[in-house]
């Protein structure tokens, strides 16, 4: 079940994507990280209202982090999309899967849980797989002068890692998805807002605003399914499907951007979902009901 959690929050993603794309032609990142948090933050107070869940938490330095982490994980992205091709930028940010399971490898190992290590070979297997997938669909390039947007790029990657670390941290103290978001959302917004107060804030135009609205239902969305897998879910299989965002998002610039998909970039794809469904199956024959802190 929790895979199917992950592929909806990949999905989401990628439509906020898409919503990104056109605001951005009125918008600038920040703004977009803004409008993006406060349209979150009303519609997980809603959500919470709803479900009769206090946004109060016991933990507020763990919300601190994450959301340092996190919202610095999204500029460093945006940073890197507006200097490097779209296809790097996308590709060194989606290396987070490989952080993730670097991260969990290496507690384990300082744990001196050798055996864990390799009976989890296949599943690291898997998440390498998966990445070589997306750089056969992506073909990501590098130029000279695009180095230092490069480094900015793999630290997305990294503090994006890093982050989905948190998430799950913060599942295993009893924090509710829902808290967890809003507060990711409030932290998103605080950011945008002093990026906006130091570059300015375009006016609204149509059709751009238009997609600011759905922009943050379907990040709410994205973030809400994404912590429920991270929090219930097996981590390493979790970051592993996430790469099926890379899926929805080239059958998405096939559909409404005219991209073309080569056969490569094809097989990359199907090097993905294949890839995400091993380790799905590996992780179920080896514990059926895994604890979210397991790898």
């Amino acid at each position: 079940m929790q895979a199917a959690w992950m592929i909806a929050a990949a999905f989401f993603f990628s439509s906020m994507a898409v919503a990104i794309k056109y605001a951005s032609a009125q918008f600038s990142p920040l703004e977009i990280v803004f409008y993006r948090g406060i349209v979150g933050v009303c519609f997980m107070a809603f959500i919470a209202r709803g479900r009769g869940v206090s946004l109060r938490t016991e933990v507020p330095m763990m919300h601190v982090w994450r959301n340092i982490v996190g919202v610095s994980a999204l500029v460093a992205w945006f940073y890197a999309i507006a200097k490097l091709p779209l296809a790097t930028a996308m590709t060194l940010n989606y290396m987070s899967g490989i952080w993730v399971a670097t991260f969990l490898i290496a507690g384990t190992l300082a744990l001196g849980k050798l055996s864990d290590v390799r009976r989890q070979g296949p599943l690291v297997l898997a998440v390498l797989c998966s990445f070589a997938g997306v750089v056969m669909l992506l073909r990501p390039t590098v130029e000279q002068n695009q180095v230092f947007g490069g480094l900015v790029g793999l630290l997305s990657g990294v503090l994006s890692g890093l982050a989905y670390m948190q998430v799950a941290a913060l599942g295993r103290v009893g924090e509710p998805e829902t808290r967890t978001v809003f507060y990711f959302s409030l932290g998103a917004t605080l950011a945008g807002l002093v990026g906006m107060l130091a570059t300015g804030v375009h006016a609204w135009t149509w059709p751009a605003a238009a997609w600011l609205l759905p922009l943050g239902v379907l990040a709410a969305l994205g973030q809400l399914c994404m912590t429920r897998a991270y929090t219930h879910g097996a981590t390493m299989v979790v970051a592993n499907l996430q790469y099926s965002g890379i899926v929805f998002a080239s059958l998405y610039g096939l559909l409404l951007f005219d991209a073309q998909i080569p056969p490569i970039g094809w097989a990359g794809m199907a090097l993905i979902v294949v890839s995400g469904i091993t380790a799905t199956m590996l992780r179920s024959r080896a514990m059926p009901n895994p604890p979210a802190e397991e790898l």
